[in-house]
């Protein structure tokens, strides 16, 4: 995913779990093998080797995944790397409502906090009854306003 700066373009990495949440982010100038590799040294250091990693058709994906030794763990597919794509959704509209980034560092901030905070308070709400809905989302906003105090 692309995101603009003032003055130019930089790239978003983004891994997501099989339920939609994203897991890491991070910022780069290029998108690139150098890049991607990056990326997916961070993303396995800190959340372990998945069984499978669904990407879309970009080759520096692939070269990356070669270099690791998990070019076998890749998917590519036409609608594989769909669940992905809807989760840059909220990033986006967050993004709408501060008037794009000015700084790297402030967008890689806020995009590692944005998962954060959306993963804890989001709770698929067309997936369950209304009172569970808000038990649920009740208890996300205690647990979070007793972590910031």
């Amino acid at each position: 995913m692309y995101v603009k700066l003032i003055r130019e373009m930089v790239y978003l990495w983004r891994a997501v779990d099989h339920e939609g949440e994203m897991l890491e982010s991070y910022v780069t100038r290029t998108r690139d093998k150098k890049a991607a590799l990056a990326f997916m040294k961070k993303a396995l250091k800190r959340h372990g080797s998945p069984e499978a990693i669904t990407t879309d058709g970009l080759r520096s994906y692939g070269a990356a995944l070669s270099e690791l030794g998990t070019r076998e763990k890749q998917e590519v597919g036409r609608w594989a790397n769909n669940r992905v794509e809807n989760s840059h959704l909220p990033f986006r509209r967050r993004e709408r409502a501060t008037l794009r980034f000015r700084q790297m560092r402030t967008l890689q901030k806020f995009a590692s906090v944005h998962a954060n905070v959306h993963n804890h308070i989001n709770h698929e709400r067309h997936l369950v009854d209304r009172q569970t809905y808000k038990q649920r989302r009740s208890a996300a906003l205690a647990e979070w306003q007793a972590l910031a105090s």
